[in-house]
């Protein structure tokens, strides 16, 4: 599973934290391909944060990972806290292969 935080929105470990892109992916996938998460359960449930710089950023990988029939899901925040409402946030990817993961995340550098 990976998480990619954009980083100009100068959120703190504890915002990023409380994002929930991997729980929205988890919840898809459990009702999509239950077997697909049983077995990352049973890898060590694998989390990876990796940075990403811009809103276009988030919605272009988003989009390279549903064209590979990977779950991905992005967050648009409340705006309660620390980012304006309506701003993307995150994006969840995953569970996959790592291969396919790589394909859409492999030049981001980790968080």
């Amino acid at each position: 599973m990976v998480l990619v935080v954009r980083t100009d929105l100068g959120m703190t470990s504890g915002k990023i934290a409380a994002q929930h892109a991997t729980l929205a992916c988890y919840k898809a996938l459990m009702k999509k391909n239950p077997n697909l998460v049983r077995f990352w359960e049973l890898t060590g449930q694998a989390k990876i944060a990796l940075k990403a710089t811009s809103e276009e950023q988030l919605l272009e990988l988003e989009a390279i990972a549903k064209s590979l029939n990977l779950c991905a899901r992005s967050i648009q925040d409340a705006g309660r806290t620390q980012v304006d409402a309506g701003s993307r946030t995150v994006l969840g990817i995953g569970p996959a292969p790592v291969a396919l993961v790589n394909q859409v995340t492999g030049k981001l550098k980790l968080l």
